[in-house]
């Protein structure tokens, strides 16, 4: 309480944590129920190529209004588009395409970044994540982000429900499935763009899918999980912050680390904690 109150930087942190957590928790538990979470990872690393070729344009250019966040949502929406858009016109095999995207979005970030001139630490604090760098400006972007998945996820709730446990059914029954599943993978790219700022690209996965792990140990219902997964989130993202600040450790990873161990706190407990499932 000392830290929030003498701190301005550790309270916004905080306020970021749990804005972050509400898409972390309701996006992260279609990734879990869809099995999509190889294609979050593929995505949340091609970002690196747009958040190199903003940088690099702001750099060379002198375009100092470009923030590499605006490479970072052009990149993650392309690459899950391109992604779902391969899959389903082509059937071609999901864990290619995801390797393909994956590894170019990477190598065009590498390039970018070694044409860049001066220090690169501010491309360094998305890929880590550092959450004591985020300003008060983009707290309204992150709950502007909340509040377009929200709506979304309220709008096609049945649909994406569909999508996600019975896609023959839903074919049956006139559902797109086909825009739903691209519609589905953009708003896991917003999402990652959203958590970039508070874990970064290479330790995203994590917050992304583990709060929604977690949850499903005590549930099967999607809305439950949904819940029961924002509510994870925010107690991993607050419980590592606080870790961080006290051991002066980077909050990213300690983020990451304190979900994973309250992960498999918890596993053991699968079947006492549900015992007719």
């Amino acid at each position: 309480m000392t830290a929030l109150l003498i701190d301005p930087f550790f309270l916004t942190a905080v306020a970021a944590s749990l804005l972050a957590s509400i898409a972390s928790g309701t996006i992260g538990t279609y990734v879990i129920v869809k099995r999509i979470a190889f294609i979050a990872g593929s995505i949340s690393h091609s970002v690196l190529g747009g958040m190199g070729l903003c940088l690099w344009l702001k750099r060379t250019l002198d375009w100092h209004w470009l923030s590499p966040l605006f490479g970072a949502f052009a990149a993650a929406i392309g690459a899950a588009l391109l992604i779902g858009y391969i899959h389903l016109r082509y059937r071609e095999r999901e864990d290619a395409i995801i390797a393909s995207v994956w590894s170019t979005g990477m190598a065009i970030g590498v390039i970018f970044l070694a044409m860049t001139p001066g220090t690169n630490v501010e491309l360094v604090n998305y890929l880590f994540g550092n959450i004591l760098w985020i300003r008060s400006e983009d707290l309204w972007l992150l709950a502007g982000l909340d509040l377009f998945l929200i709506s979304a996820i309220a709008l096609y709730y049945r649909r994406f429900l569909m999508l996600c446990f019975d896609e023959e059914q839903a074919l049956l029954q006139g559902v797109p499935v086909r825009r739903l599943y691209l519609l589905l993978l953009s708003l896991v790219a917003i999402s990652i763009v959203l958590l970039i700022q508070i874990i970064g690209t290479i330790l995203l996965i994590a917050l992304l899918a583990i709060p929604a792990m977690t949850a499903a140990l005590f549930t099967r219902r999607l809305f439950t999980m949904m819940l029961g997964a924002s509510l994870f989130s925010i107690l991993y993202s607050l419980s590592g912050l606080f870790a961080s600040y006290f051991l002066d450790w980077p909050p990213g990873a300690t983020i990451a680390l304190v979900a994973a161990l309250g992960y498999l706190g918890l596993l053991p407990y699968r079947r006492s904690l549900l015992p007719n499932r």
